[in-house]
């Protein structure tokens, strides 16, 4: 599958599952293990293990399996990673505390593209 089909995919999930302020950060060029980042905020750690898991049902039915999953209950960090897109559900605190869009993204204004609010 598509690296694009898989992003679009993961977006609409997150958006779905009411994951808050979606942003895809492109890495192409940057790293060599992945091409897009989704970073999304979710409202507890209850909230972020089922934005994931949703995420994983979704991409398996489509055909693409997941190389991992680090974090759930209790973590206010899940990592789900696709391979090509790799998805960081954070609670608000902890996506403040590591700002992983300035930590990726040269000019934040051109690289990083807000999905929803």
């Amino acid at each position: 599958m598509q690296t694009e089909a898989v992003l679009k995919m993961v977006l609409d999930v997150l958006d779905e599952r009411k994951g808050q302020y979606i942003t895809t950060l492109n890495v192409i060029g940057k790293t060599s293990f992945t091409d897009y980042m989704v970073v999304v905020t979710g409202t507890s750690d209850r909230h972020l293990k089922s934005l994931c898991d949703y995420v994983i049902e979704k991409v398996k039915a489509n055909g693409v399996i997941p190389l991992g999953i680090e974090g759930g209950l209790g973590s206010d960090w899940v990592l789900l990673d696709l391979g090509d897109v790799i998805v960081h559900a954070m609670t608000a605190q902890a996506r403040e505390h590591y700002q992983l869009e300035k930590l990726w993204s040269v000019d934040p204004a051109k690289e990083a593209i807000p999905q929803t609010g």
